[in-house]
C-alpha cells in the first residue's frame, strides 16, 4: 500500500452514474443506454473505487459537498444509493451539514423514491426540465413532459426537499424568444430555489449535430441566444434571484444566496475526487480522468489494488497541473463568479504573489475595453464581459 500525505483541506466528491434510458440528441456525456442490467455491479466498483482510494491516505479526508451526476442518477435503486452514501461515511469524514446533491431526470421520479432518498440524507435535487415546449423536448430526445417536471417538484416538496435546480436550455434550432419566454415563467412558477440556465452546445458526434450539418436544422441563432440571455438575467433578477455564476442563479438566504456548494468548489478551483466510469478529478496538484467504459470501470476496480492519492485503478490518465497552469486555471474559473470574481487577498495568499503583479497588463487592457470591472479587493466580469467570457479567459491561460 503506498500512502500520501495531503494538506487538510475541505474535498467534494463527485459520483458519477452513466446510465440512461435514453440517451438524449444533444448529449455528448459519458452516458449509455440500455446497460441497466449493470447497475448492480457498478455500484460495487463505485464503492471499491472510493474505499481504495481511503486506502491510500493516512487519515480520513475532510468532504463538505457529494454529487451524483450522470447519466441518470435517479435510476439507482434506493439500496445502491444507500450503499454508496454508506461507503463514503465510512471512507471520509463528512463534515456536518454536507451538501448532498443528486441529479434526476423528472419522469423518472416517484413520491416513494422521493421521499427515500431524502431519508438517506440526499438534501438537493437537480431536476433536468430543459423545457416546457413539447416540440422543444421532442427535438432534444428528453422524455418527460413539464407536468412531470412540475410533479416531480410537488413530490420532492412533500418529501422534504427545500433546496431545488431546474436546468434549461436556450439557444435550440427554431426557438422563438416567446418559448423561451414562456418557460422561463413556468419554471420561475415552481419556484425552485436555484435556476441553471445553458446555451446549447453543437458537440461533435451527436444527432442533433449532425443533423444540423446535414441541414436538416436549423443553424442556432447566436445572437438570438445572446438576447434570451439577458432577458432571463433580466427576469431572473425581478424575480429575487442573484445571479452568482454565469449560468447560474440562487435566491437569498440568510447572509448569502442558495448557490450550489459543490459547484463552487470547482470555480474556486478547490479540490474534489471524482469516482466511476469518465469521472475527472483534482487533488494533490493532479487532474485525473477514469475509464469511460462500464464494463472496463468494473474490471479494474473489483480486480485493482491501492495507488499513490490521488490515483485509483480507474484513472486512465493523471496530468500534474503546475504552478502555472493552476493560476490560469483558477483566474478562468474564478472569473466565471458574477458577484465573488477572483479575490485579489485569496490570490496573493494562494500563489504568493499580488494580482497585478501577474497580469496587470491584461487587466488594463479588459478594463479598458470594459469587459472586466476592477474594484479594490477584486476583478469580476462587467455585463458585458459575461456576454463574452471566453475571450476574456483567454488572457489568463
Amino acid at each position: 500500500m503506498v500512502v500520501y500525505w495531503i494538506h487538510m483541506v475541505q474535498y467534494s466528491v463527485y459520483l458519477h452514474i452513466p446510465f440512461c434510458r435514453h440517451r438524449c440528441g444533444y448529449c455528448d456525456f459519458n452516458t449509455y443506454a440500455g446497460l441497466e442490467s449493470l447497475i448492480g455491479e457498478y455500484t460495487r466498483a463505485l464503492c471499491r473505487e472510493i474505499e481504495l482510494l481511503r486506502c491510500s491516505t493516512e487519515e480520513r479526508l475532510p468532504v463538505h459537498t457529494i454529487f451524483f451526476g450522470g447519466g441518470t442518477p435517479s435510476l439507482l435503486p434506493l439500496q445502491e444509493v444507500e450503499r454508496i452514501l454508506s461507503t463514503l461515511e465510512a471512507s471520509f469524514d463528512l463534515q456536518p451539514g454536507v451538501e448532498i446533491s443528486l441529479e434526476a431526470n423528472p419522469g423518472t421520479l416517484t413520491d416513494e423514491y422521493l421521499r427515500g432518498l431524502r431519508s438517506l440524507g440526499v438534501n438537493r435535487l437537480s431536476l433536468g426540465m430543459q423545457s416546457a415546449n413539447p416540440e422543444e423536448l421532442r427535438l432534444l430526445e428528453r422524455q418527460h413532459s413539464y407536468h412531470e417536471v412540475a410533479a416531480a417538484v410537488a413530490g420532492a416538496r412533500k418529501a422534504g426537499f427545500d433546496n431545488l435546480n431546474l436546468d434549461l436550455i436556450y439557444g435550440l434550432p427554431n426557438q422563438r424568444m416567446e418559448t423561451w419566454q414562456h418557460t422561463m415563467e413556468l419554471a420561475l412558477g415552481l419556484h425552485p430555489e436555484h435556476i441553471s440556465l445553458y446555451a446549447l452546445t453543437l458537440e461533435h458526434g451527436t444527432p442533433l449535430n449532425h443533423w444540423v450539418q446535414r441541414g436538416l436544422l436549423a443553424e442556432p441563432d447566436p445572437d438570438l441566444a445572446a438576447d434570451m440571455y439577458e432577458w432571463a438575467d433580466e427576469r431572473l433578477a425581478r424575480a429575487s434571484y442573484r445571479q452568482y455564476e454565469i449560468s447560474n442563479w440562487a435566491i437569498p438566504s440568510g447572509q448569502g444566496i442558495r448557490s450550489c456548494r459543490h459547484n463552487l468548489q470547482y470555480w474556486r478551483n478547490q479540490p474534489y475526487l471524482g469516482f466511476g466510469a469518465g469521472a475527472h478529478g483534482y487533488a494533490a496538484g493532479m487532474r485525473t480522468i477514469n475509464v469511460l467504459a462500464p464494463a472496463a470501470y468494473i474490471e479494474r476496480c473489483i480486480q485493482g489494488e491501492p495507488r499513490r492519492f490521488p490515483l485509483t485503478p480507474a484513472t486512465q490518465t493523471g496530468q500534474q497541473i503546475d504552478r502555472r497552469a493552476e493560476i490560469g486555471e483558477t483566474m478562468m474559473m474564478g472569473l466565471r463568479l458574477t458577484e465573488e470574481g477572483v479575490s485579489r487577498l485569496a490570490f496573493e495568499q494562494r500563489f504568493g504573489t499580488p494580482l497585478e503583479a501577474m497580469f496587470g497588463s491584461e487587466i488594463e487592457e479588459l478594463s479598458q475595453k470594459g469587459l472586466l470591472e476592477v474594484t479594490p479587493d477584486r476583478i469580476r466580469l462587467t455585463t458585458r464581459g459575461r456576454l463574452l467570457g471566453n475571450q476574456v479567459f483567454m488572457r489568463f491561460l
